[in-house]
């Protein structure tokens, strides 16, 4: 089935409405609490590629290196991209000092396209400054953002974008700068509305919004009473109470929670592409039927009125990456 799509800008580059993220497809157990072999993330890769929806997101750090290297190995074996194939990655800080400045975005760039077998992108984000040592050399001039306008010059990538968490510095930074694109994460979804003012400041700027990890962090998709954990974190009882009424009101309608998740996002006009995380090859099926999967009306006026959190629901998450 083809994908809806939405063009970014007057980059050349249209999107589908589904993308797949593959952090976890870099082996990140500290993140996910699993594993993720080589064989395994190259063959869920090989089925990104070659799906209805080709538009896959990785980032320099995701596993230290390994998702974009095991990207880069599916490539190969596929005798090179497919058509159609859309490949948004990320610039990162130097993941010992935390300095993340033009150096460092550029020794980032340097890496990913060798380990993806690649000579150029076609979305390029700045990835998580707010994670960073000292905001400063991200953002004077001649800094790490400055750097990542000059790589879009140079024909390195189509598409420049912010993929981060914390909405008050996103959208600093946002103000400041105009990007194509941006990623938001775990900040859209069914249970939380942390994003909202920033979609609709990056919808006012014709800024391409990407809504990441729909089912915040995997409960959504493989249910609270198999996975008490929340955006990355271990879960009590009161942090999963609004899952648990998400869930209530799916078994009473009979769909499945992941659906009502990834539709909430699929639905929304200001999103234009949804990024699904995925460990292994049947999940790509499994996204596209879920995007399918018919939700009654009546059950979308339940769920639409539950209260969704406004806050950051990573506020007190311990950052681990890996």
């Amino acid at each position: 089935m083809q994908r809806k799509t939405t063009e970014i800008r007057d980059t050349g580059i249209r999107i589908p409405d589904i993308c797949f993220g593959t952090s976890a497809l870099g082996n990140m157990p500290e993140t996910y609490t699993y594993e993720v072999d080589e064989q395994r993330a190259v063959d869920t890769i090989k089925s990104i590629l070659t799906s209805p929806s080709p538009f896959i997101d990785t980032g320099r750090n995701y596993g230290m290196g390994r998702s974009e290297e095991r990207i880069g190995k599916a490539i190969k074996e596929l005798g090179g991209l497919p058509e159609d194939v859309v490949i948004s990655t990320k610039l990162d800080r130097n993941m010992e000092t935390l300095l993340f400045d033009a150096s460092e975005a550029r020794r980032s760039i340097d890496e990913s396209l060798e380990a993806l077998g690649v000579s150029s992108v076609d979305i390029l984000h700045l990835h998580d400054p707010e994670h960073a040592a000292d905001l400063e050399p991200v953002v004077k001039p001649g800094g790490a953002i400055d750097e990542l306008f000059k790589m879009r010059d140079e024909g390195l990538c189509k598409a420049v974008g912010l993929a981060a968490g914390n909405v008050d510095v996103m959208m600093r930074i946002l103000k400041a700068r105009d990007f194509d694109v941006l990623i938001t994460h775990n900040r859209f979804t069914l249970v939380n509305s942390n994003a909202e003012k920033m979609i609709d400041m990056a919808v006012d700027r014709n800024i391409a919004v990407m809504n990441a990890a729909p089912y915040s962090g995997g409960v959504l998709a493989k249910g609270a009473g198999a996975f008490e954990r929340y955006v990355y974190q271990k879960a009590s009882t009161e942090m999963l109470a609004p899952v648990y009424a998400v869930e209530d009101i799916c078994n009473k309608h009979g769909i499945a929670v992941g659906a009502a998740a990834l539709q909430f996002s699929l639905r929304e006009s200001r999103i234009a592409s949804t990024i699904c995380g995925v460990s292994k090859p049947g999940r790509v099926e499994e996204t596209f039927d879920w995007a399918e999967q018919e939700i009654p009306e009546a059950a979308w006026d339940e769920l639409l009125q539950l209260a969704r959190d406004p806050r950051d629901p990573e506020a007190n998450r311990e950052y681990k990456p890996g």
